[in-house]
């Protein structure tokens, strides 16, 4: 990892983490003493990054230091939250951690290795002064006889970490399904992920218990046959989330029914796998509104993601 300061940034950057912290401020509730917010975030190929404030066109890679500090300050709004595209150095990762500071933690999954896993890990970053593992961290693989991809096993292996927050336990279970050729690729994952969350939530497993599905699922469309099979099983996002962009590249000005639903936060709503922790809001951030200095809506997304962050408000 570049050895780099990240404590005393200029004064130009200084000003555009102000302008972050008030957009910021005006999006995601404020933590306080009764509320629990759960973050999920596709963090583009969150690998290397450049160790000065002010990378230029042509640097490889575009992202900086600058870009580093911006998705730490992001992420810390969160008290859990989970990041796909962690990949294999994970240096500008491990330097958004040391920024967050001595409270932050996370789990990560080792690198999934061909083609299909892209050199990918999958994190849960956490604040320690917020929320404590409760003890379960896991990748989830199917039995012999169950067939989701080529290979048998999903692309790129859900992480599953469990969580307390006061007398509240809840278990992440986050993935990255794998894009493919064409969509129909994507249905055998995302009904095997569904069918294990529904098994796992009716057992009597403890840690079965207020399961929250969160990721980059690669849905196209809302109630389109991947989200069908997403929900297959009685998953269901917040209505909140229904009709915002996932992806810097939508259109804003397009209609709603019309933006990718890549991104999803999502549980059961009825039955035993019911959630117990009483849902409040949920929304997403925007950083695209002259907030972080790009050449290109494409550099952009190298520098910070091509993904929106989502969020889910919970009272604790």
């Amino acid at each position: 990892m570049p050895a780099t300061d990240f404590a005393n940034p200029p004064a130009g950057v200084r000003t555009e983490l102000d302008a972050i912290s008030t957009a910021l401020d005006r999006t995601v509730p404020a933590k306080s003493a009764t509320n629990l917010l759960i973050g999920t975030w596709n963090v583009r190929a969150f690998d290397r990054f450049s160790p000065t404030w002010r990378s230029k066109a042509g640097d490889s890679p575009i992202r900086d230091q600058s870009n580093v500090l911006a998705i730490a300050e992001v992420v810390s709004r969160f008290d859990v939250v989970a990041i796909q595209e962690v990949r294999r150095s994970s240096a500008a990762f491990l330097a958004m951690m040391n920024v967050l500071g001595e409270d932050w933690a996370f789990v990560v999954t080792d690198v999934t290795e061909g083609s299909a896993g892209n050199n990918e890990r999958l994190a849960f970053v956490f604040d320690t002064s917020r929320v404590r593992p409760s003890g379960l961290a896991c990748e989830l693989v199917v039995a012999p006889d169950e067939v989701v991809s080529m290979d048998g096993q999903f692309a790129r292996t859900p992480y599953a970490a469990g969580f307390t927050r006061g007398r509240s336990r809840f278990t992440l279970v986050t993935l990255h399904v794998v894009f493919g050729e064409k969509p129909q690729d994507r249905v055998r994952e995302l009904e095997a992920i569904a069918r294990w969350l529904a098994r796992w939530s009716a057992s009597k497993d403890p840690w079965g218990e207020n399961l929250i599905a969160l990721g980059d699922f690669n849905i196209d469309r809302r109630d389109d046959p991947l989200y069908r099979a997403f929900t297959s099983t009685g998953l269901e996002p917040p209505a909140g989330l229904n009709f915002i962009p996932r992806t810097i590249f939508d259109d804003p000005d397009a209609p709603p029914d019309t933006h990718h639903f890549y991104d999803q936060i999502a549980w059961f709503t009825r039955g035993r796998a019911m959630l117990s922790l009483p849902f409040v809001n949920a929304g997403t951030f925007d950083f695209t509104d002259d907030l972080v200095p790009a050449d290109t809506q494409n550099q952009l997304s190298w520098r910070i993601s091509d993904h929106f962050p989502l969020w889910c408000e919970f009272a604790a």
